[in-house]
C-alpha cells in the first residue's frame, strides 16, 4: 500500500499516506501537510518513492518518513512528562523529515539535525528556508542543523545547562549495529527509530528498522520492525 500513496501535490501525497494507513494520527498528518516536500525532494516531489540529494546521500520515501514519525510520537509531542520534547534527527539530509518533526515539538521543543558533511548540513539549513515557517523556526533556534558523526549522537555545548538527553531520536542511515553513544544520549524514557544491518548477512544487504526503548530506570528493549534498504551511516570522507 505504501508504494500507491503518489499524489500530483502535498495535499494529495499526505491524503494518500492518510487513506493508506501510513499516517494513522492527525497531528502527524497536519505536520505533513505544514511541510512542502517540493521544498526539499529534487524532483518529483510528491512520488512516493526515495530520491538521491547528492554526496551519497538520499531523500527517503514519504511513507518511510511517516512510519518513522508514528512510532515516535508519544516521545516527540509535548506533554506534562515533556513540555519542552528534545529530538535529535541524525542524517537529516534534505531537512525534510527535520522540519516535520520540528512542527510537532510545541513551542518550547527543539529539534537538531545532523549531517556528517558540511554541503547536507546547508542543503538542509537552505531547503528549511525555502518557506515562511522554515525561516521562523530556524532563527527561533527551534532547529538547528549541525555537522558532526552521527553515531556518536550529538552533544551541544550551546545548548542550555541541564537536560542534555534526547527523548527521541531518529536515524535516517543504515547503522552497523546500534551504537553505545545513541543509548547513552536517549532519555529515560525515551525512543530511537533506527535501520541496522542484520548481522545474519554476510553479503550485508540485509537492513531492519529498530524500535529501541529505555525506560524510566534506563532498561533498553529492541523490537525488530520491517525490511529496508538504507545508505550507511558513516563519517566524512576522507580528504
Amino acid at each position: 500500500m505504501a508504494w500507491r500513496s503518489s499524489g500530483t501535490s502535498n495535499s494529495e501525497l499526505v491524503e494518500n499516506l492518510w487513506r493508506n494507513e501510513m499516517i494513522t494520527h492527525p497531528e502527524v498528518k497536519s505536520a505533513f501537510l505544514k511541510v512542502d516536500r517540493a521544498n526539499y525532494a529534487p524532483r518529483s516531489p510528491y512520488e512516493d518513492c526515495p530520491q538521491p540529494i547528492g554526496h551519497h546521500a538520499t531523500i527517503s520515501a514519504p511513507h518511510m518518513h511517516a512510519s518513522a514519525v508514528e512510532h515516535l510520537l508519544p516521545f516527540i509531542m509535548p506533554g506534562e512528562e515533556r513540555p519542552a520534547p528534545r529530538v535529535l534527527d541524525i542524517g537529516s539530509g534534505s531537512g525534510y523529515l527535520t522540519h516535520v518533526l520540528a512542527e510537532l515539538v510545541g513551542e518550547r521543543g527543539r529539534v537538531v539535525g545532523v549531517e556528517h558533511i558540511e554541503p547536507l548540513k546547508e542543503l538542509g539549513e537552505r531547503n528549511m528556508k525555502k518557506s515562511r515557517e522554515g525561516r521562523e523556526l530556524i532563527e527561533g533556534g527551534k532547529v538547528r542543523f549541525r555537522v558532526g558523526d552521527g553515531r556518536k549522537g550529538w552533544r551541544d555545548e550551546e545548548e542550555e545547562e541541564g537536560r542534555k538527553s534526547w527523548d527521541a531520536i531518529h536515524v535516517g542511515a543504515a547503522a552497523v549495529k546500534v551504537h553505545e553513544e545513541l543509548l547513552e544520549q536517549l532519555a529515560s524514557p525515551g525512543r530511537m527509530f533506527i535501520p541496522v544491518d542484520d548481522e545474519d548477512d554476510p553479503q550485508g544487504w540485509g537492513q531492519h528498522i529498530w524500535c529501541v526503548d529505555k525506560d524510566e530506570k534506563g532498561e533498553v528493549k529492541k523490537r525488530k520492525l520491517f525490511g529496508v534498504r538504507y545508505v550507511p551511516l558513516t563519517d566524512a570522507p576522507k580528504a
